[in-house]
Parts: C-alpha cells; sequence; structure tokens
C-alpha cells in the first residue's frame, strides 16, 4: 500500500509539472529573449466601446483619459451602452461626448449581450465597415494617454485581436486587491508576453483588448455569450488558428475588488465560466492539439483546467486513505499520505510565491503602492489563490449567474502614478 501512495503521488506530482513546466520556461523566455517591437504602419480608425450598468461614478474617468490620447481624436469615436442602468450613467456618459445608447433587458444580461446590442447599433448607422478595429473597456478602466496609439502599433501590423498590459488603480487597498493585480500583471509580463515572443496566441482577458471588424463582420456581431466571453473569445480564435497580439506598452489601469463576498461572487462567476468554455470547446482544442499539434491549443487547455479540482481530489484520495490507516491499524499509511497532502499543497504555495516574487521584482515601478505592501502581498498571493479551491468546488454544483460588481475608485492615471512616486 506505501508503495501506491507514493507511486499515486509521485503521478500526480509529474502530471502537474509536466502540464505546467512550460510557463516557467516562459519567465525565462522573457527574461532572455527580445521582445517584438512595432511600427505603426497606418493610422486606423478606432471605436471605443464601453458597457457600463450603473457606472456613473467611475465612467467619467475613462472617458477623460480617452480624450487626452496621443492618437489622433478624429480616428476615435466612442461608444456606451448603459446597460439596464438605474443611475444617471448615460447621462455622465453625454456629458464627456459619448454616443450613449441605453438598453433595458432583465433576460439576455451580460456584457456579451450588451456589447451584441452596440454593434447592431453602429451596424445600422454606420455600418461596420466604418471602423478597422473596435476596442473594449469597462468602465472603472483608465487609459495611459498612449494606450491606443500603442495599440495601433501592433493592430496595423496584422494582428486581427490585440490584448494590453492591465495594471491596477488600488493594488495597495488590501491583500484581496493585490492578489487580482499580481496575477493580472503576471498574466501580462510572463504569459502574453511571451506568448508574444514565441509567436503563439495571447489570451484576452476581460478588458482592454481590440479585435478587428473583419472578425466583428465574420461573427455578426458578438456573439460569444458564456459567463466568461472573453475565454470564450480566445478559446475560439485559438481553435481557428488565429494568433492574438499582446501590448506591452499600452497600459490600462483596473479597478480590483476589496471586499471578500464580491470578490468570491466575481470569481464563482468566472469558475464556473471556464466551466462552461471547457464542456463547450474543449473536445476542439484536444482535436487542435492531435490533429494540428497546436501549442495555443494546449495553451488554452492548461488555462481552462481545473487543476484545483485535481488538486483537492489528490487531498481527498490521500486524507481517505489516511483515515483508513488509523481505522485499521496502518499508521504509516497515515503518515505517507500527511506527508504527501503537505508537501503538494507546499510545492503549490512555493510554486505561487515563485511566480508573485518575479512578477513583483520585475514590475516593481509599475506595481504603485508601499514598498512594505508590495513585499507583504508577494506571501499572501499564493493564500488568494488558494481560496479558488472551496470557489471552484461550489461553482460545480451552483447556478450562477452575472451579477454586477460595485465600483467606487476615481482615479486618474496622474493621481496612480504621483502618489506612487511619493513613496
Amino acid at each position: 500500500m506505501l508503495h501506491w501512495i507514493r507511486g499515486f503521488n509521485l503521478f500526480i506530482l509529474l502530471l502537474f509539472g509536466g502540464c505546467y513546466l512550460y510557463q516557467v520556461m516562459f519567465v525565462f523566455i522573457c527574461w532572455f529573449s527580445r521582445k517584438k517591437s512595432c511600427e505603426a504602419r497606418k493610422l486606423c480608425r478606432y471605436a471605443v466601446l464601453i458597457c457600463a450598468r450603473n457606472e456613473a461614478q467611475v465612467i467619467g474617468a475613462l472617458l477623460e483619459s480617452i480624450h487626452r490620447q496621443t492618437y489622433p481624436a478624429h480616428l476615435i469615436d466612442v461608444y456606451v451602452a448603459a446597460d439596464n442602468c438605474t443611475d444617471n450613467t448615460a447621462q455622465v456618459a453625454r456629458e464627456h461626448r459619448a454616443f450613449v445608447v441605453e438598453r433595458f433587458d432583465r433576460v439576455q444580461v451580460g456584457k456579451g449581450y450588451a456589447l451584441n446590442y452596440l454593434f447592431s447599433r453602429i451596424e445600422a448607422m454606420k455600418g461596420l465597415e466604418a471602423y478597422d478595429g473596435y476596442m473594449v473597456f469597462d468602465a472603472d478602466n483608465v487609459l495611459d494617454e498612449h494606450y491606443i496609439e500603442e495599440m495601433n502599433k501592433v493592430f496595423s501590423n496584422g494582428y486581427p485581436v490585440v490584448t494590453s498590459y492591465r495594471n491596477s488603480k488600488n493594488y495597495g487597498a488590501n491583500w484581496i486587491s493585490a492578489g487580482y493585480a499580481l496575477w493580472f500583471l503576471r498574466e501580462s509580463r510572463y504569459l502574453n508576453g511571451a506568448r508574444m515572443i514565441c509567436g503563439t496566441s495571447c489570451a484576452i482577458s476581460g478588458t482592454g483588448f481590440l479585435v478587428s471588424s473583419e472578425i466583428i463582420r465574420e461573427n455578426n456581431g458578438w456573439k460569444h455569450h458564456l459567463l466568461t466571453e472573453d475565454i470564450e473569445f480566445s478559446t475560439e480564435s485559438m481553435i481557428r488558428g488565429r494568433v492574438i497580439g499582446y501590448c506591452e506598452s499600452a497600459v490600462l489601469y483596473d479597478e480590483q475588488p476589496e471586499e471578500f463576498g464580491a470578490s468570491w461572487n466575481q470569481r464563482l462567476r468566472w469558475s464556473k465560466g471556464f466551466y462552461q468554455v471547457l464542456g463547450r470547446y474543449g473536445k476542439e482544442l484536444v482535436k487542435g492539439i492531435a490533429k494540428r499539434r497546436s501549442f495555443q491549443c494546449y495553451d488554452m487547455l492548461m488555462t481552462l483546467a481545473p487543476a484545483t479540482l485535481l488538486t483537492l481530489a489528490t487531498v481527498f484520495i490521500n486524507g481517505i486513505v489516511g483515515a483508513a490507516g488509523l481505522l485499521w491499524g496502518h499508521p504509516d499509511w497515515t503518515a505517507a499520505t500527511v506527508e504527501a497532502i503537505g508537501g503538494s499543497l507546499l510545492g503549490i504555495y512555493l510554486s505561487l510565491l515563485f511566480f508573485g516574487t518575479v512578477t513583483t521584482i520585475t514590475e516593481w515601478r509599475q506595481i504603485h503602492c508601499p514598498a512594505r505592501k508590495k513585499l507583504l502581498y508577494v506571501f499572501t498571493f499564493p493564500i488568494f489563490i488558494f481560496t479558488y479551491i472551496p470557489i471552484a468546488v461550489e461553482a460545480l454544483f451552483k447556478k450562477v449567474t452575472w451579477v454586477p460588481i460595485r465600483h467606487t475608485v476615481v482615479k486618474s492615471v496622474g493621481e496612480i502614478r504621483g502618489r506612487a512616486d511619493s513613496y
């Protein structure tokens, strides 16, 4: 039995290590490889799309940051979908010179439906071909003044979809907001950054991305309506062989939840959405790996794979064997399973600590909070990720619907950076 216990846990260790080793390699690729640089081949015309539900408090700052862009203003039009709003979001958006459409639909709820509604209105008014590309933001974002200029450099070099560098407005609020922010910084620098260097597809992440009008016309609008429409879009793109680009020099600042309850609900939706995407597209991803030897399909499959559930299942199986050892008089079984569980959790903690430490060191100047908090949140980052385990379990059994997250942090880019410079 001891041989079985050790063999089982060694197999799980090798499985995890083998599946995700490439993400460790990504770190070294980013360190030692030259980043791709692009120069604008032309100035494209863009529509900026913002879906907002009761975002009157924060949407003005985003719109102001768009109006301050270094990119020619006559090539940018801004559209806001005031989606099922009960506040004055529409009024604030109009005051900031956005074209506003109000939508009231209690059945088709969510960002994907609001996006599709915006596209249908643009098609009716101007035609989707009026723009070369469409940029999508959340109402709580603010943009670096060079954002659109930098995105245009990558887009005009032939990438049909481009994602950007996602930073945080409230990194230093607490361990929850820092956990989110550090994950997105790591995703930007060491996942999408490495993918861009390697020439494989990146993935969009909720906000701050650009899609060509050809794709929108081909899809007849925005057809992705699962709980994580961004991951669904990325997955379908990779299956179809599209390569999503990444622009590290295009920086947006996003607000992260600070309360654990709001964080739980948001990540519950994300977890459920990942299951939905895996269920709908998993077979096609496997086919892409097997038939086309597609690394980007493999990469996305590993992104969707419920690794937290495999971890929990391993702990559960070891726990049963350990309990059986106590009941049947085999303390060596119990000792072996306790050692395995402890070693597994420690290994995961240390791997997350590695990614958090590396990201914090390399992105130090981009993290806008006091140094003591930067260091503290390196150690709380793995704990934040561990809280995904019960969330992933609940998402398996609970019916999850889209619930809006309240945003209250109003800062300009100058305020975010200025405060950091004063520490």
